[in-house]
């Protein structure tokens, strides 16, 4: 008999291989499509997420094993085979509770149905001498970029990229961070409430959470649906990393001052501005895709917030009408996206090198083009989630050099323990609690 639970991860993982579809995106159209019909609870749902984000996140690493077995190339295996064979290496390499041979047992049953005999005999064979030192023996290559990416599952040019900007230790550390399974951080919306209510209320529902290092933020411990809860549906919160956050509050927009979300969706930033702003002001929340925008639309609603207007549009194509009108602009520009693999494990294989020349250019555009909204003495953040200089430093360090009227705002990291005071920019690298970010503040003279 087919285990329901481990069919439903395989066919998600099916629909991200062959379809391209986002991992986050394809596990809940499985879980929605299978939960009344199969009847699904919460633990099974945990361990089809388990098991969908643990194959995304360790595919490079999964696969050099399967090569190591494997007398047939890896284009050559059936894509349900495959993904059969990693996701039951996953269990058995990554999964401690999940003994081996109730692991490969499934597998095999699993290449029965959606292969052949001959698919289940391959299978079997290869599973059957899988065990945990085929990962420890990555730990030995010599070679420290190809070591790194075998032990982190992480494609060979970002590891060398990494490596031109930072220590090998340090790249490491990066890299060992984007597999680092999140933990949930929640904003408390102080329009509806107040941390203290909110924190007396997570407590009565068992949850269990720590505060964070900016005042208006939670980290809770084993939090599971949490946008099922009625504190979420009713506007109490959002859930929000810290360092998105903070791009915020180095902002720093005032109640009844003009701002612009040139790239706003889905509305994290936005929303936590016009919280700041006590909702009063206005905010234009513009994004290229008009589904998008609807997702702001919908983040102000649930959370009260009545000042952000919304519009469909292109953040590099200058509009005449916003010449010099906002008193602060927040340009969350569209990045490659590798400060935040361990929430979008699919990046990192959808990326490619070349996409850094192409990315590069819409960000400056975008900057060119709406710095010129700004008023005299306004201020301007430029943020990515990414972690290449090319990203960050260089596209601002051109841009001051070539726009004389600018100058950097001098801004304070509060995750580090360093000398934290008095940045030109603030580069944050991935952590247990934390994503990628980069900031910058500058103002018009």
């Amino acid at each position: 008999m087919i285990d329901v639970v481990r069919e439903v991860a395989l066919k998600a993982l099916y629909k991200i291989d062959k379809e391209e579809a986002y991992s986050n995106i394809a596990l809940d159209e499985i879980i929605k499509e299978n939960k009344n019909k199969n009847k699904l609870d919460n633990r099974d749902i945990g361990f089809i997420s388990e098991i969908v984000y643990g194959v995304t996140s360790w595919k490079l690493t999964i696969d050099e094993i399967i090569k190591k077995y494997s007398k047939i190339r890896l284009k050559k295996i059936s894509p349900w085979i495959l993904n059969i064979l990693r996701m039951t290496i996953y269990q058995i390499i990554f999964l401690d509770k999940v003994p081996k041979s109730a692991a490969v047992n499934e597998g095999v049953n699993l290449a029965k149905r959606y292969g052949h005999r001959g698919s289940s005999n391959f299978a079997n064979a290869i599973l059957r001498q899988v065990d945990k030192k085929d990962y420890e023996t990555f730990f030995e290559i010599e070679d420290p970029i190809e070591r790194i990416s075998k032990t982190t599952s992480m494609p060979i040019w970002i590891v060398e990229k990494l490596t031109k900007e930072n220590t090998i230790e340090k790249v490491e550390e990066i890299c060992k961070a984007s597999n680092i399974k999140p933990k949930v951080t929640i904003r408390v919306n102080k329009l509806k409430t107040t941390i203290q209510y909110l924190e007396q209320k997570l407590k009565e529902r068992e949850i269990t959470f720590k505060e964070g290092i900016l005042e208006d933020f939670l980290i809770l411990d084993k939090a599971k649906n949490i946008e099922n809860l009625d504190l979420f549906q009713d506007g109490y919160f959002t859930i929000q990393d810290e360092g998105a956050g903070l791009i915020a509050k180095i902002l720093d927009p005032k109640p009844n001052e003009f701002v612009l979300d040139a790239c706003s969706s889905p509305g994290g930033k936005t929303t936590y501005m016009a919280e700041l702003m006590q909702n009063e002001g206005k905010i234009i929340a513009c994004d290229l895709h008009a589904h998008r925008v609807k997702l702001v639309e919908e983040n102000a609603k649930r959370l009260g917030i009545t000042i952000i207007e919304t519009r469909c549009a292109d953040a590099s194509i200058y509009n005449e009408k916003y010449k010099e009108k906002f008193d602060k602009i927040l340009l969350d520009v569209p990045c490659l996206g590798i400060g935040v693999l361990k929430r979008k494990p699919d990046i990192k294989w959808k990326r490619k090198p070349e996409d850094i020349t192409e990315i590069t250019r819409i960000q400056q555009n975008i900057l060119e083009t709406c710095s010129k909204y700004l008023k005299p003495k306004g201020e301007i953040i430029y943020s990515t989630c990414s972690i290449f200089s090319e990203e960050n430093e260089k596209i601002i360090e051109r841009f001051v050099k070539e726009n004389k009227e600018f100058d950097y705002v001098t801004i304070h990291n509060p995750f580090t323990k360093k000398s934290s005071k008095n940045l030109k920019m603030i580069q944050l690298y991935q952590e247990e609690e934390n994503d990628g970010f980069f900031i910058c503040k500058l103002q018009k003279k």
